[in-house]
């Protein structure tokens, strides 16, 4: 209660983050409603009032959380080269899933393992939606010759979901920063460096084919 007995005044943003910081510690079958609405702040009827569901509430964390911690990717996506693309996304997730003051990992990979067809499919969705935007980069740097013609677009973009998501793992696990920028350094080298025989490949012309 607030002083003079008032009920104390409801602040939906913070209550979502309080949500948001449940889900990403206990992941989203071990984070209950009673765990939920002491982190959050309000009572039951209220949490259903003004978000829903349990699955309900956890799209809309799960949409704050993309917002609040996943602002890496459009910075990677604006790169100027897919080197420079990979590197800043391997680089901008590591430090994302040891950011201090906030749980280790990742909210997405935290509420991967539940029953809930729902929630795994929206977490899929969320996967499979970067990984196409990662596809769509790299098919257009083949195009602009800044990656080899022969290069695959959509395993790349693969190779780097199934990075970050271990990334997400080993950070929960207690893996140190550092040791995580190293391997995203380490992975980058897959892709053509300015100046590299594969880069200057890429430059080349396509052969011309007689008609």
């Amino acid at each position: 209660m607030a002083p003079g007995g008032r009920p104390r005044a409801f602040e939906p943003e913070v209550a979502l983050d309080a949500a948001v910081e449940t889900f990403w510690r206990h992941g989203y079958e071990a984070a209950g409603l009673a765990e939920l609405t002491e982190a959050m702040g309000i009572s039951r009827p209220a949490l259903y009032r003004f978000f829903g569901d349990k699955t309900q509430l956890f799209r809309t964390a799960l949409e704050r959380y993309i917002e609040r911690n996943m602002g890496y990717v459009e910075n990677a996506l604006a790169m100027p080269t897919a080197r420079e693309v990979a590197e800043a996304f391997l680089t901008g997730n590591a430090e994302a899933v040891t950011a201090p003051g906030r749980p280790p990992g990742c909210l997405s990979v935290q509420a991967m393992v539940t029953d809930e067809a729902d929630v795994f499919s929206l977490l899929a969705e969320n996967r499979r939606a970067i990984q196409g935007r990662l596809t769509d980069r790299f098919r257009r740097a083949i195009d602009d010759r800044d990656l080899p013609p022969d290069e695959d677009a959509e395993e790349l973009a693969r190779f780097l979901i199934t990075l970050t998501t271990g990334f997400a793992i080993r950070a929960a696990d207690g893996e140190p920063r550092h040791a995580l920028l190293a391997l995203a350094h380490r992975a980058v080298v897959v892709f053509a460096q300015p100046g590299s025989a594969e880069h200057r490949k890429a430059a080349l012309p396509s052969p011309r084919r007689d008609s």
